[in-house]
């Protein structure tokens, strides 16, 4: 998903400094990913692995994984 239809759409699309941000995951953090994405976003990377390491049970974070989720569920199921 992420060679096949993630990083072309980003092609299509001027996304110089945009950050990308990934849970810790133990499935997500697979070293073929990370080094995917680490060539894809550099330095720009929040991850368990990545340049930027990502913090652990974060209250900043959290309001993302709460409202944002819902939020794009509510667009997508959207009559």
């Amino acid at each position: 998903m992420i060679t096949n239809f993630f990083i072309p759409e980003l092609n299509n699309h001027d996304v110089q400094e945009l950050w990308f941000q990934q849970d810790g995951a133990t499935c997500h953090t697979a070293r073929a990913t990370i080094d995917l994405l680490k060539d894809t976003f550099g330095g720009r990377l929040i991850s368990r692995f990545g340049p930027v390491n990502w913090p652990p049970r974060s209250c900043g974070l959290t309001p993302l994984d709460y409202f944002l989720w819902g939020y794009v569920k509510s667009l997508v199921y959207a009559d």
